[in-house]
């Protein structure tokens, strides 16, 4: 403070006290720091001339100025971190082996690309000074297996965040402050395993990313999309889910953002449910990419074909080309008519292979009952003859009292007898 009121009397010594009222930037000379020793170049004779005078006031105007400038760069601006490279207001540390994020940053940082380290884990303690300039971060190819909560609390104006290359299997929901303006998610490589699908289903669902616009999900094994998954990003626009194993949109899962532009190329997609295909005609602004994916040409595709041919959201419709049936196989989509949509020959051989099994099932049965015959031979002998006696009782009976009926003397002697 002593320095700063010594440059402030300077000032006053150079320019007078009415030009020092008036100078815009007086109230910075009395917040500045550690300038004494510069004092001393200010303060050389200029002689009793007021022509030299003026001139000398002049020449300590322009070093106070110059002075000031680098004082106001030190004081905002932190020494680049070691193994790191910084110019404007980038920092790239970029494969440098590093394992943790350089703690150091400058405080005017705005990009900041560490990539290609070996860093395993991104917690608070990653980025302990706030960085309120800082709008683009790069995090790619580090081998991140855990994302922690409020790792991003002190970027208050991240817009672009790109987590690709990585080995996600823990991302808390939490990591986002409520209030973030994150615009960009890039998780491209980053989800090697369908198991850990839930950790990114939950991050998209409750991480409080309400202006997320672009999401890049590619290259990734996600196998199934839940119908839930994107209900979470309301400004959702741009959905990459290129070459990420996809075999089924369930319906409902592209119902709620207000997609413009989704790319579906290089997954195993054979069929599209009609729920879906309704859900993608709410959006007339959409434009689709679905090359790549081994389409079955059979009478369940009929749906998916019309919806081709009168729409205008696939870009790429062109290119799509049947895998199933080998009469139809490589054979353009839009080339396909409606009545080469067939399943008999399919139906008939599943049909045959229904018979054959029944056949076996049935002379499988009748092995087991023709040995439980044999095995019980006497019994069941027994059992058939007493049922023959039991037989031949009861019609001895029938026959008695038949012939009783039909003599009258007989049934005299039947009365008396009773009697």
């Amino acid at each position: 403070m002593e320095s700063g009121l010594e440059l402030a009397a300077a000032f006053r010594k150079v320019y007078g006290g009415k030009h020092w009222r008036n100078f815009p930037f007086g109230v910075i000379f009395t917040h500045t720091t550690r300038v004494q020793p510069e004092m001393r170049l200010l303060r050389p004779s200029c002689g009793g001339n007021r022509g030299t005078t003026h001139m000398c006031g002049v020449m300590r105007f322009v070093l106070l100025l110059f002075l000031l400038l680098l004082l106001a760069a030190a004081r905002c601006c932190r020494g680049c971190p070691d193994k790191c490279t910084c110019f404007s207001q980038t920092v790239k540390c970029q494969s440098q082996d590093l394992d943790a994020i350089p703690r150091s940053l400058p405080a005017n940082t705005k990009s900041l690309f560490i990539t290609g380290n070996n860093i395993s884990r991104v917690s608070a303690d990653s980025f302990p000074s706030r960085l309120p300039s800082l709008t683009d971060l790069y995090l790619a190819g580090n081998g991140i297996e855990s994302v922690e909560a409020m790792v991003f609390d002190n970027l208050p104006d991240l817009l672009r965040l790109d987590l690709s290359n990585n080995r996600i299997q823990t991302f808390s929901e939490r990591a986002f402050p409520e209030d973030n303006r994150v615009q960009l998610l890039n998780l491209s490589r980053s989800v090697h395993n369908h198991s850990f699908m839930d950790v990114v289903q939950s991050v998209l669902q409750r991480g409080h990313l309400l202006q997320l616009a672009v999401l890049d999900l590619s290259n990734n094994d996600l196998v199934i999309l839940p119908d839930d998954m994107f209900t979470g990003l309301p400004g959702l626009i741009n959905l990459s889910l290129q070459n990420s194993s996809v075999m089924s949109v369930l319906n409902g899962t592209l119902r709620a953002p207000p997609l413009r532009h989704l790319d579906l190329r290089d997954n195993s997609l054979r069929d599209l449910p009609f729920a879906t295909l309704e859900d993608l005609g709410l959006k007339p602004a959409l434009h689709i990419l679905l090359a790549g994916n081994p389409w079955r040409c059979d009478c369940f595709f009929e749906d998916v074909l019309l919806w081709l041919k009168n729409s205008t959201q696939v870009v790429d419709a062109q290119n799509l080309t049947c895998a199933d049936p080998k009469a139809l196989r490589r054979r353009p989509l839009l080339q396909v008519e409606r009545s080469q949509l067939k399943c008999s020959g399919d139906m008939e051989g599943v049909l045959e292979t229904s018979y054959v099994f029944l056949g076996l099932v049935l002379a499988l049965i009748g092995v087991i009952f023709l040995l439980v015959l044999y095995l019980n031979r006497k019994g069941i002998k027994r059992w058939i003859y007493n049922i023959r006696d039991a037989c031949r009782d009861h019609m001895e009976g029938y026959h008695y009292r038949y012939e009783i009926n039909s003599d009258p003397r007989l049934a005299n002697l039947s009365i008396n007898s009773d009697v």
